[in-house]
């Protein structure tokens, strides 16, 4: 697996506060959650986020460059209340969900 390029990522991670959390809650129940799709060595599964959510998400969670989302850590990501997410570790499988 490539390395992870860490210029596409906050240094650490950069966790919610509650007021911005709160303004994310009403989006929750519209990610979308694509069908789970393979190659010979992932899982994959994509999420679409609202557009109306991505309007609310902080700014210094995007790519200045792109305008669009940075690689995101585990907290982050769920912090967003992503909660499902597959990963393949060898030949097992890992779903992760809340």
């Amino acid at each position: 697996m490539a390395d992870i390029d860490v210029t596409r990522r906050n240094r650490k991670p950069r966790l919610l506060t509650e007021p911005e959390r709160q303004r994310l809650d009403e989006y929750i129940d519209s990610i979308h959650y694509s069908s789970r799709y393979s190659d010979d060595e992932y899982e994959y599964r994509h999420v679409q986020l609202p557009k109306a959510m991505l309007k609310q998400i902080p700014k210094d969670y995007f790519d200045t460059s792109t305008g669009t989302l940075k690689l995101l850590w585990e907290e982050e990501w769920r912090g967003l209340g992503i909660t499902q997410v597959i990963m393949r570790f060898g030949s097992e499988k890992l779903e992760m969900m809340d």
